[in-house]
């Protein structure tokens, strides 16, 4: 049974080593509200470049929205120094030919899995390409992401590219919460699915609240 860690403790100590120095970080943000918060939390202790690579996010429309608000946080929220959104082109293609055969698993299954490691995986390389100490993912701020698979994938990925994953979980400490409350703020499109069709099923309208009051989760 693999051991169960504790990233937010771990990216905890690690801040606290850095004592004031500012490595490289590329970050892979999903949207702009899981953005939110963690930009919030890592702007003070990294200097950050941003990868926008989700080719799971169809139809490209629904790709473009997402990435518009997630350049409009950049433009609107007080980060100083304010991160660079590195240049990315939609690859639906490269999702479409990992999800092939897993078109039934359930969500947070093997093609969750297969999808986190798709983008990690471009991430690790940019920040390879860029010589940047870290990568990771804002991915781990949702309540429905697996912060434990995404940190095992992270570390297989820094051994084959030899750049250091983040250790991560940034639900924890309330980030989850953060990010509502910042996506409140700036009045970001909080989309009420994952990203891909298989996501994607009836539910409330993302601008809006549900019926018990609960903000619908971006996924």
């Amino acid at each position: 049974m693999a051991q169960v860690k504790n990233y937010a403790k771990e990216l905890e100590v690690l801040i606290g080593e850095l004592k004031g120095r500012r490595p490289g970080l590329l970050l892979h943000c999903c949207c702009a509200p899981c953005s939110s918060a963690v930009l919030e939390y890592l702007n003070p202790h990294f200097a950050l470049y941003l990868s926008y690579y989700n080719p799971n996010i169809a139809p490209e429309a629904e790709y473009q929205k997402r990435l518009a608000e997630l350049r409009r946080l950049l433009a609107e929220m007080p980060l100083n120094p304010p991160p660079e959104l590195l240049p990315c082109a939609y690859e639906g293609e490269a999702f479409q030919r990992m999800a092939q055969g897993l078109e039934r698993e359930p969500e947070g299954g093997a093609r969750c899995a297969g999808c986190y490691r798709l983008r990690l995986e471009e991430a690790a390389k940019t920040a390879a390409a860029h010589g940047l100490e870290y990568f990771t993912t804002t991915l781990s701020v949702s309540p429905l992401k697996n912060a434990q698979v995404l940190g095992r994938i992270g570390q297989e990925l820094a051994q084959k590219y030899g750049v250091k994953h983040l250790p991560a979980d940034f639900k924890k400490r309330e980030g989850y919460k953060r990010s509502i409350a910042l996506s409140r703020e700036y009045g970001l499109y909080r989309q009420n699915y994952c990203g891909c069709l298989y996501s994607k099923r009836p539910a409330v309208p993302a601008s809006g609240a549900r019926a018990d009051g609960e903000e619908p989760r971006n996924l």
